[in-house]
């Protein structure tokens, strides 16, 4: 072989080399998502139940948005195997994170294991869940939202403190959430905690009303037909929601009664509706719940798309809203 053959052998051979290392960084970067690729985030939203699941909505849409992440959203209409059959097309379609508000708290087992085993990492906003096997936290990455244990003591310490009653006996009516979700369990027990240091303190009826403004105002309907015919006195209203409260509200005003005044209201969320009633004297009090999680939401798929590890429970800062600072609050309310 001449020597300029043998220098063009060699030459060609250092080409395939440097060839065949390129292809082996480019496998190996494989692993992880090129950055000039959108993410993809697959978002199971419970419903439009009522103002805050709106606003709650509209925040993760524009937030995605704003972040250049692609987001595939699913409206499960408050059917849970809706929620179930949309966190699987996610699953097929291999998006990069999954993120839902649970419409209750059990039954996810299979689905959240099936995310697990393709590896796509899932993120619980709003709502928690229970597995059978009690590990729950090994099946998602974060749970972002509100401290509803805490949401249910906030609203029955302020009207133990409104009321000052310390013997006179308060009759209580109930309007629970979704039964079985995460917010109607834990917003019943931290209110219920409160009362059993507050023995004078009653809890007469309870019954779930949705979430929503007409189921809201059928059961307060029911509520004051059925305390009216036993001769019972309804002192005081605890909506698990604004939205069921201001359809109570409506009961109230039907039966020839004053809401806010012949019966103390005290509901969940802040929404800009509950601040109305206040200023018009029909509410008391709105313990904050804020639905505003899309901005918090985009910035921990990004973190996860990019391999950080992130807080297992981020909890959301909130206030409590007497009806005397209504009116100044309203201007400042985006929800």
């Amino acid at each position: 072989m001449s020597k300029w053959k043998k220098i063009t052998v060699a030459l060609s051979i250092g080409v395939m080399m440097l060839t065949l290392a390129g292809c082996g960084g480019g496998a190996k970067q494989e692993t992880s998502k090129p950055v000039d690729k959108k993410i993809i985030l697959g978002f199971s939203q419970i419903g439009a139940e009522s103002e805050w699941r709106t606003a709650n909505t509209e925040s993760i849409k524009a937030s995605a948005k704003t972040a250049g992440i692609e987001l595939k959203f699913s409206d499960a209409q408050q059917k849970q195997e809706n929620q179930i059959k949309a966190l699987r097309s996610f699953i097929q379609q291999k998006v990069d994170v999954i993120a839902f508000s649970p419409v209750v708290e059990t039954g996810w087992d299979a689905v959240l294991q099936e995310a697990k085993d393709a590896k796509i990492p899932v993120i619980l906003t709003d709502r928690s869940v229970k597995m059978s096997n009690g590990k729950a936290d090994d099946y998602y990455v974060t749970f972002m939202g509100s401290d509803f244990v805490e949401e249910g003591r906030r609203a029955g310490k302020w009207l133990v403190d409104f009321m000052k009653k310390d013997k006179d006996p308060v009759n209580v009516v109930e309007l629970q959430g979704t039964v079985g979700s995460a917010p109607a369990i834990d917003r019943k027990a931290g209110f219920e905690e409160i009362l059993k240091q507050n023995t004078n303190y009653k809890i007469i009826k309870s019954q779930t009303g949705d979430f929503t403004r007409a189921k809201g105002k059928e059961v307060m309907e029911s509520f004051l037909k059925s305390a009216k015919a036993e001769g019972q006195k309804i002192d005081v209203l605890y909506a698990h929601n604004d939205d069921m409260a201001i359809g109570a509200i409506q009961a109230i005003e039907e039966a020839g009664l004053k809401p806010g005044k012949d019966i103390i209201i005290v509901s969940i969320d802040g929404v800009k509706g509950a601040f109305e009633a206040m200023i018009a004297g029909k509410l008391n009090a709105s313990i904050e719940c804020s639905p505003l999680l899309g901005d918090q939401l985009m910035s921990a798929v990004k973190d996860l798309v990019a391999g950080k590890t992130i807080e297992k429970r981020i909890v959301t800062k909130e206030s409590v809203f007497p009806a005397d600072v209504a009116a100044k609050e309203l201007p400042n309310r985006k929800y």
